[in-house]
């Protein structure tokens, strides 16, 4: 029987990185702008803005930064109404409030995506800006996204924590729209701890963010823009000092080539655990949109026909068979649920996002977790459903 690994373990740092960090702590160089180029933060932005084929890329201390730099950037008036999915993490709307902004909740369906007749009938004169939340690595239509966003002229923030290496008609994530926001927490495909980054192919704006993030004085001539681009904002722009530090940096880099196998492998394990849940009446995985091609880190499933005394239950027996299950609505503390943002200036009931979050599950599954132990982890998760609402089948009595 195989052992169930920690899979709350995040991905280990590697060597080259590990050699890095000591050779920079004996520096004592941390600032990124100490160095007068070549700083690891420096490079780090060169290297991902080449991976993702964009022209320009800033790293920051999070990916909520990276969302509140790139609406700042915009230059939004106060109390833009900026449109986002009502599935999506606490840190989303707080960084639309942080920005002088007013968050906007649009239904997210069953499966997870954005529900578009919703997002169009919300998209109105009102709207200014939206950003869309690839919620947990789920991706939602982005044709008809940035069909009907680019008719009215509203730029497009790509949240695009959950999805480093998804592709949509071949095409990467986070390049989509006007901007893309990628995190480096330890959960993601890449473990900095913290940290995040913002693509874009827009020199004004990422010049904005530049110095909005703390690129005091002529710092912003280390960055390779358009320098009439930072011309035009030195001195009118406040400084919010967001920047990444070169350890994080050095941290990061030497995963980057680590990515494509961490997709795959993540793919691998996702569709191993989902085609067997999706054998059992009482769970439902459901299918990604056709265009997309998935770079998992974690599972998220439906529980189907369970009431609420019986879907606790299911979450009980499955963590004591050691596979942690969190359903996102059966919390009062959950960021996930849309209920619990009581920082909201405006809460509107979203039935159909309910109903979701009271029975979709999620899971953390690992890519560095091998068949064997995903195929433990569905045992486990099959078992817990039989049980509860099969006692008398319940696998291995």
């Amino acid at each position: 029987m195989t052992t169930l690994p920690n899979m709350h373990d995040a991905e280990p740092i590697p060597a080259a990185a590990r050699e890095a960090i000591d050779r920079l702590m004996h520096s004592g160089d941390l600032f990124r702008y100490t160095a007068p180029k070549d700083a690891p933060v420096a490079l780090l932005e060169a290297e991902f803005a080449q991976m993702m084929g964009s022209k320009f890329a800033l790293a920051v201390s999070s990916c909520s930064a990276a969302l509140f730099l790139s609406l700042k950037a915009l230059d939004l008036p106060r109390d833009a109404r900026v449109l986002i999915p009502g599935f999506t993490f606490a840190a989303v709307p707080s960084s639309v409030v942080h920005a002088d902004c007013v968050p906007v909740l649009c239904e997210v369906g069953e499966n997870y995506r954005i529900d578009m007749a919703d997002f169009e009938a919300k998209l109105d004169d009102d709207i200014q800006a939206v950003i869309i939340s690839h919620m947990r690595g789920h991706t939602s239509d982005m044709d008809a996204i940035m069909a009907l966003c680019d008719a009215r002229n509203i730029p497009v923030i790509e949240d695009a924590a959950h999805s480093l290496g998804t592709l949509w008609h071949d095409k990467k994530i986070g390049t989509i729209g006007k901007i893309g926001c990628f995190s480096f927490q330890s959960y993601k495909m890449i473990n900095a701890g913290e940290g995040g980054i913002l693509i874009t192919d827009d020199a004004d704006l990422v010049a904005r963010a530049i110095i909005m993030s703390g690129a005091y004085e002529h710092n912003w001539k280390k960055h390779p823009v358009l320098q009439e681009a930072f011309g035009t904002w030195q001195n009118k722009l406040p400084l919010y000092n967001l920047r990444m530090s070169n350890l994080s940096a050095v941290v990061i880099r030497p995963q980057l080539p680590e990515l494509a196998r961490r997709v795959a492998d993540g793919r691998r394990n996702h569709d191993l655990v989902a085609e067997a849940l999706n054998s059992s009446p009482w769970i439902d995985v459901p299918e990604k949109l056709a265009p997309e091609t998935r770079a998992p880190d974690s599972l998220q499933f439906n529980l189907v026909g369970m009431d609420d005394a019986e879907v606790t239950a299911f979450v009980e027996v499955a963590e004591a068979a050691g596979v942690k299950v969190q359903v996102f609505g059966l919390s009062s503390d959950n960021a996930r649920a849309f209920w619990n943002w009581q920082f909201m200036p405006e809460m509107p009931e979203l039935p159909q996002t309910r109903a979701m979050l009271m029975r979709a599950c999620d899971t953390r599954l690992p890519a560095r977790l091998t068949a064997a132990e995903c195929d433990a982890v569905a045992g486990v998760l099959l078992n817990a459903a039989q049980s509860v609402m099969n006692p008398a089948r319940a696998y291995g009595t």
